[in-house]
């Protein structure tokens, strides 16, 4: 009987996905994770198990990573100091030698093991490579809340993307792994934060959703309260939340590049928590989900989509 029943169950959830694999497969998704995924070799395998199954599925991954805790716990022990500003990471000369050694050493090869050993196809690559992206030292910055203007030292503003060093890899049949790591027309290494890295690649491959994994459950209407999830909202929404103070610090830089993906043309994006179990499957192959679904405007949602959670 147990038997029977483990069939069935296997059966209606492939039944429940198939409608899912065959709009998506042949799409472009781009993945982003924070470097709090990579803390374990555990957490890194089980979201990397999840991302190589829908890369098995026709589904063509590009796949952007950060490293923050790593940079920061790094930066500790060679006494480097770490400023943030609202989420934001302060990077002078000896703390941009460490993110290099972070994003395109430790972090980046960590992945690619994991992909080696689950057996799929991926090759690391940096915003470095091929002038893949384009980039211009940030200058200081006017900041709400800041006395007087940030530097944010050898921090990048995106000039532009090139992704044919991308798409000759998903040609090939390859996932790329990619640093945000980049540079400006000198040569010059700028660090760029990876939401935006991946908000920009999904809106130059034309991607089909941007999916962020973090270790929040996703957009929160009270940052102090995690039962308060938003399913689903859309740019307006969105907004709002940002201007009435309820988006935490981390969260602000995610929303701008939540918000620079829909205009330019990404039609959804997800924020997913990778602590809870497969929850990157979920989201994209049930209408439920796990996180929070953000769309340029909720009347582009399916009805069942419409049915779950609350509509900002």
């Amino acid at each position: 009987m147990r038997g029977a029943t483990e069939r069935a169950i296997v059966v209606s959830a492939l039944k429940q996905a198939a409608p899912y694999i065959r709009v998506y497969k042949g799409k472009t998704f781009v993945v982003k994770a924070g470097g709090a995924v990579f803390a374990s070799v555990a957490s890194t395998r089980a979201l990397i198990e999840q991302v190589a199954l829908l890369h098995q599925l026709g589904i063509r991954i590009v796949f952007v990573h950060g490293g923050g805790p790593q940079a920061t716990e790094l930066a500790k022990q060679l006494g480097v100091d770490t400023r943030m500003v609202q989420g934001r990471r302060v990077t002078d000369e000896d703390s941009l030698e460490v993110t290099t050694m972070v994003l395109n050493g430790l972090i980046n090869t960590r992945i690619l093991a994991a992909c080696r050993d689950i057996g799929v196809p991926a090759v690391g690559i940096s915003g470095v490579d091929a002038g893949l992206i384009k980039a211009s030292k940030r200058p200081p910055v006017v900041m709400h809340q800041e006395e007087a203007p940030v530097d944010f030292g050898f921090v990048g503003d995106i000039e532009s993307v090139d992704i044919d060093v991308v798409e000759k890899q998903l040609g090939l049949g390859l996932l790329p792994v990619v640093s945000p790591l980049s540079a400006d027309s000198s040569g010059t290494l700028l660090n760029i934060n990876a939401d935006t890295v991946a908000s920009a690649l999904a809106v130059a491959l034309e991607a089909e959703k941007l999916i962020l994994a973090t270790g929040a459950p996703g957009i929160l209407e009270n940052a102090a309260d995690p039962d308060s999830l938003v399913s689903y909202l859309d740019l307006a929404g969105l907004k709002e939340l940002g201007e009435n103070g309820s988006l935490s610090a981390g969260m602000m830089p995610k929303a701008a590049s939540i918000e620079a993906a829909l205009v330019g043309g990404v039609k959804r994006v997800h924020i997913i928590n990778f602590n809870d179990p497969d929850s990157l499957l979920l989201e994209v192959f049930t209408n439920e989900g796990t996180g929070t679904l953000v769309v340029e405007r909720t009347e582009s949602l399916r009805p069942a989509e419409r049915s779950v959670g609350v509509a900002g």
